[in-house]
C-alpha cells in the first residue's frame, strides 16, 4: 500500500471559534502506516494562556517544529517582555515553515488563540506555510475530508463553552469513525 509522507502517522485535528472562546481537539492515535503504536499521542500543545498549536502531519517532524516554535516564543518573551498575540505567532509559524520550504517540515500546523478583547483566532497552513485563516472552524489531517463535513453541519454562531465543547468532541469522534488512520478518543481544549 502506497502513502503519502503525511498520512504515515495519521492524525485528526479540528479548531472552532464560539463567543470569546476556542476549542481545540485532536485524535491520540500514533501509528506507522495502519499499524497503531500508542493511544495516548498528544497533538496538541499550549504555546502560552491564550494560544495553542495543533500539528498534524508526520510525528518526528511535528516534535521537532514543536521544539523550535517554543524556542522561538522563549525569545521573544526575553525580548519584548510579553507573551506573544495568535497572529504573530501564526506569522512566526508560516515564516519558520517556509525558510524550509526546499526540504520541509511535513507538518500542517492548527493554531488557536484569543487575541485583544478575547476576540478568537484560529488558522491553519500547509507545509510550507501559506495560511489558511478561518472565521468558524479549520481541520487538518487525515480525517480532513470528513471533519469539514461534520464541522459543517453542525457549526452555529457564538456558541458558549460548553455547547463548543459538545459540537467539537462529537465532531471529531464522528470524523475518526470513518478514518481509519487516526482515532482512539480525542483531546479538548476550550478556552
Amino acid at each position: 500500500m502506497m502513502m503519502q509522507i503525511f498520512e504515515y502517522n495519521g492524525s485528526a485535528l479540528v479548531a472552532m471559534v464560539g463567543k470569546n472562546c476556542f476549542a481545540i481537539a485532536s485524535d491520540r492515535r500514533l501509528g506507522v502506516q495502519l499499524q497503531t503504536i500508542a493511544t495516548d499521542f498528544q497533538r496538541i500543545s499550549k504555546i502560552h494562556d491564550r494560544v495553542f498549536l495543533g500539528l498534524s502531519g508526520l510525528a518526528t517532524d511535528a516534535q521537532t517544529l514543536y521544539q523550535r516554535l517554543v524556542f522561538r516564543h522563549k525569545l521573544y518573551q526575553l525580548r519584548e517582555e510579553r507573551d506573544m498575540k495568535p497572529e504573530t505567532f501564526a506569522n512566526l509559524v508560516s515564516a519558520l515553515l517556509y525558510e524550509k520550504r526546499f526540504g520541509p517540515y511535513f507538518c500542517q500546523p492548527v493554531i488557536a488563540g484569543l487575541g485583544d478583547e478575547d476576540k478568537p483566532f484560529i488558522c491553519t497552513m500547509d507545509s510550507i506555510g501559506a495560511k489558511e485563516l478561518a472565521k468558524d472552524f479549520v481541520v487538518a489531517g487525515t480525517a480532513s475530508e470528513s471533519l469539514y463535513g461534520a464541522c459543517e453541519s453542525m457549526f452555529k454562531e457564538d456558541m458558549e463553552p460548553e455547547e463548543l465543547f459538545e459540537t467539537v468532541s462529537q465532531a471529531l469522534l464522528s470524523s475518526v469513525d470513518r478514518d481509519c488512520l487516526s482515532g482512539w478518543g480525542g483531546h479538548v481544549y476550550v478556552v
